[in-house]
């Protein structure tokens, strides 16, 4: 793993400081790498090379006694679809947003750009965001690095398989349902949720929307868990009024090493099943943490019931997205469709419909419900430092963009589940705002990645980080694919 497209952002960027790499032959290096394997993943859709090279002219220009090009110094970089860039297209995979060009960065953007980093293209999204597949009408579809008849995940799937591919050295995507997590876990990589709020989100939105997205939060991909650390201090904190006034500081980590963490593991759920390539995994790694000293509990009590817990997020979550695909017209339907259905039925698209279509007054009882179970975790993770879960219910699955997504079926050791079950993963960190990061730490008997999913306390991004970098040292770090040498 010395190719530079494989290096770790912090080393290129060293590399660039000390002035034994130039940015503008690290950015040649990834432009190489998107061209050799664009049509082999199509993964970043959308570049700005010219604009690009100058930025990377100009940080050679800036490399010198007493000048400070930044952390992520000549860093070359891609942004998720969703996220605003000067001069390129916003579309959300949206062909009616084809002609939506930015006018300005997004506030991610201008401090990744701020702190060195060339942004030089985007990466590919599903429609809306919408989906653990990545594939629009207008840019096609994205395959996984591993096996390219597999998903790279969603929805920052995209950025997930560039850089586990070596094609970009640094990502920024989005999550409120996992949609770092998952594409994390699918191309073995690293991934951060951030807490909620903390990472500005002005500038990753459709046209009209202004107010923040519930549950909707921005965070880092990287091929290095130290990456993502760097890559959060560069952009998280205040903006717009209350950058003036208020300071983000987040706590630094209480450990430097596993011993004495008390950790509560979860392999599985009946709620949402999962293969024995996760389970085991996760086993696995609750054995070595044993060894190390960890205090480990392979049965938590759980503050919440969880198919009460995944009823809450499902519907909080339809209910924070109701306002980007719903028209008049489609909203209308909906309402028709809402009070057709059985009270009894609980299926996801039954749940989805009432989540996108709720009374004001329902959702701020679910909220309310929401609060209750912020302070509940409060508690538990007085008793626990960390929980580690699955972050899907197995490994990538075959691309299958048939049908609607909770019609469709994935295999779970030889039984269909449907797609949309193991979201339930996704929740627990995503309703209470909790922070949670994903790391590689097998790779299962298929020959593809498997994840785990670092999930603590609220504003305890650092400390989840800094789980994951030492999983990365002492037990498994990221592994190029190998159809990608």
């Amino acid at each position: 793993m010395t190719a530079l497209h494989f290096l770790p952002a912090a080393a290129i960027a060293r590399r660039i400081r000390s002035g034994s790499l130039s940015a503008a032959d690290a950015l040649e290096s990834a432009l190489e790498r998107q061209q050799a394997l664009h049509g082999h993943l199509n993964a970043v859709v959308v570049t700005d090379l010219a604009a690009a090279r100058k930025a990377a002219r100009a940080i050679d220009r800036a490399i010198g006694p007493g000048e400070r090009p930044g952390p992520l110094a000549g860093v070359p970089m891609t942004v998720k679809e969703s996220f605003d860039v000067a001069g390129l297209p916003t579309t959300w995979g949206l062909e009616h947003r084809k002609n939506n060009i930015a006018q300005r960065d997004s506030a991610v953007v201008e401090r990744l750009r701020a702190a060195g980093a060339v942004i030089w293209g985007k990466s590919n999204v599903p429609v809306l965001l919408a989906d653990w597949q990545t594939h629009n009408p207008l840019y096609g579809t994205t395959c996984n690095p591993w096996d390219t008849g597999r998903t790279p995940g969603g929805s920052s799937g995209g950025g997930a398989a560039a850089l586990a591919a070596g094609i970009t050295a640094l990502e920024y995507g989005s999550d409120i349902g996992g949609s770092i997590r998952n594409p994390a876990h699918y191309c073995g990589v690293y991934g951060h949720k951030t807490t909620y709020g903390i990472v500005p989100v002005r500038g990753h939105a459709l046209p009209g929307t202004w107010a923040a997205t519930d549950m909707s939060v921005l965070g880092p991909l990287a091929r290095s868990a130290k990456d993502l650390e760097l890559a959060l201090r560069m952009t998280a904190g205040p903006d717009g009024a209350e950058r003036g006034v208020f300071r983000l500081s987040l706590p630094s980590p209480a450990f430097t090493a596993f011993r004495g963490l008390r950790i509560a593991v979860l392999t599985g759920a009946a709620v949402a099943p999962v293969s024995t390539a996760v389970s085991g995994a996760l086993a696995a790694l609750a054995g070595f943490l044993s060894r190390q000293k960890a205090r480990i509990d392979l049965q938590p009590a759980l503050p919440f019931d969880p198919f009460e817990h995944d009823r809450l997020y499902v519907l909080l979550r339809r209910a924070a997205t109701s306002m980007r695909a719903h028209d008049d017209v489609s909203f209308a339907k909906l309402l028709t469709e809402r009070d057709a259905l059985d009270p009894a039925d609980r299926s996801y698209r039954a749940e989805q419909v009432r989540g996108n279509t709720l009374f004001h007054r329902d959702w701020l009882r679910l909220n309310n419900e929401r609060h209750r179970l912020r302070a509940a975790w409060a508690d538990f993770f007085h008793r626990y430092d960390l929980l580690l879960c699955p972050a899907a219910a197995g490994t990538a699955f075959p691309r299958n963009p048939a049908g609607q997504r909770w019609e469709r079926a994935i295999d779970v050791d030889g039984t269909p589940q449907p797609d949309t079950t193991q979201i339930y993963w996704m929740g627990m960190a995503s309703v209470s705002q909790l922070p949670a990061t994903v790391a590689p730490v097998a790779i299962a008997a298929d020959g593809l990645p498997v994840g785990v999913q670092i999930i603590g306390p609220q504003y305890a991004d650092l400390s989840t980080i800094r789980f994951a970098q030492l999983l990365e040292r002492e037990y498994h770090a990221f592994h190029p694919p190998a159809d990608c040498p």
